[in-house]
């Protein structure tokens, strides 16, 4: 059952979530920013990322929904590439005909971050430490200049700005893509008429500062890093296979590991009491996800992307919570008790400071067991209210 909070007068209704693919064949394009200027004051040349589009542009350019994604994903929130693709975007259940996101309706954009995770995945486009320096010849590494979560969101503008779009009818994310929410209302007011972070509050705290420390641990305790110069050599894989095991446990919830998991072990004729060779259930499946995942994935971006997630507060460059209250366009809030990264009392907090000053704001809670992949795996929960918020 869902539990929501609603500071937003009305009563939400919306038919169920369909449960089929966004069914047009997605295709990948690629824009560049011919000299990108950070918040830092760093230039970039030919910042080229890449990104996807659902639906169908109006003829006055006020439909656009721009979807905004988490920390490991990339701009394939919805559809296949091909018709023998074996999962369909992120997000898939809520976009498309029909659907809460309804695509004919609403042309949804969604942009590839620079420092994007998947580096070496042949469906991602992105500039980051991976990337040839012009300059030199040879890839940035650790040259490459520090970003922040409001730097994303100016490369999604630059890329509006191509297609002259000055108005978005939404904008939201999941996780980091809740923050580049939280950014656009706050910094581009003008522009964003309605605004929905999903499993994430409007700063970074302490706690998962620390975490995100511990998240990058393991790639510089590994040896192949090299402080970052390791192109054209062994990749520090086994770090980032380990970097990435703990992400995935703590975007989890105890419910799942416990429930799904237990005490089981790996191979139930290897009791891991008799060698340090055998393993329990989660700790192989842990192991494999961590694997997996680094092989199309690059260790530096994935540190830019922790610097990045650490320095966010909404409305980079004014005091913590100023940014907040200038958000001014209705917010709808999605996130879950059970989430480990952005816990509930933070996401209160935010919605709390944001509706302080008269903004409209509701706040919906998600059921599940997952704790912060909830808002990626069980957003359909939502739709009855997503829904009706965008036609509002």
């Amino acid at each position: 059952m869902l539990r929501r909070t609603a500071f937003l007068a009305g009563a939400i209704f919306f038919a169920a979530v369909p449960a089929q693919a966004y069914e047009p064949l997605v295709e990948k394009q690629s824009f560049t920013i011919p000299e990108f200027i950070t918040q830092g004051g760093a230039p970039i040349k030919n910042m080229t990322l890449g990104w996807e589009a659902y639906g169908t542009l109006n003829e006055a350019k006020d439909n656009v929904i721009l979807v905004t994604h988490y920390f490991s994903g990339s701009s394939h929130a919805a559809g296949r590439y091909t018709a023998d693709d074996k999962a369909p975007g992120y997000w898939d259940p809520i976009i498309g005909a029909g659907k809460p996101i309804d695509t004919d309706k609403y042309y949804v954009i969604s942009v590839d971050t620079p420092v994007n995770l998947g580096a070496h995945n042949p469906k991602v486009i992105t500039t980051g430490p991976a990337s040839i320096n012009p300059e030199t010849g040879k890839p940035y590494g650790m040259s490459f200049p520090i970003l922040t979560i409001r730097d994303f969101v100016e490369t999604q503008k630059a890329l509006l700005d191509q297609l002259g779009i000055e108005k978005l009818h939404a904008v939201m994310g999941a996780s980091m893509g809740s923050l580049q929410a939280y950014e656009w209302a706050a910094t581009h007011p003008e522009m964003v008429e309605r605004v929905v972070p999903v499993i994430g509050a409007g700063w970074t705290s302490g706690d998962l500062i620390a975490w995100l420390n511990i998240w990058a641990a393991p790639i510089k305790l590994d040896p192949n890093w090299n402080g970052g110069d390791y192109y054209g050599a062994e990749p520090p894989l086994k770090g980032l296979a380990e970097a990435l095991k703990i992400v995935t446990l703590h975007a989890q919830s105890p419910e799942w590991s416990n429930g799904v998991f237990g005490r089981a072990w790996a191979d139930e004729a290897k009791d891991p009491a008799d060698s340090f060779d055998n393993v329990y259930k989660i700790e192989a499946v842990l192991d494999g996800a961590g694997t997996a995942r680094a092989k199309t994935s690059d260790a530096n971006h994935f540190l830019y992307l922790v610097k990045a997630n650490q320095l966010f507060y909404a409305g980079h460059g004014r005091s913590l919570y100023e940014g907040l209250l200038a958000i001014d366009c209705p917010v709808l809030i999605i996130h879950t008790d059970e989430d480990q990264v952005f816990p509930g009392n933070a996401v209160r907090e935010t919605a709390t400071l944001i509706k302080s000053d008269g903004t409209p704001v509701e706040v919906v809670e998600l059921e599940g067991t997952r704790g912060h992949l909830d808002g990626v795996l069980s957003i359909a929960q939502a739709g009855p209210q997503i829904a009706a918020f965008l036609g509002k």
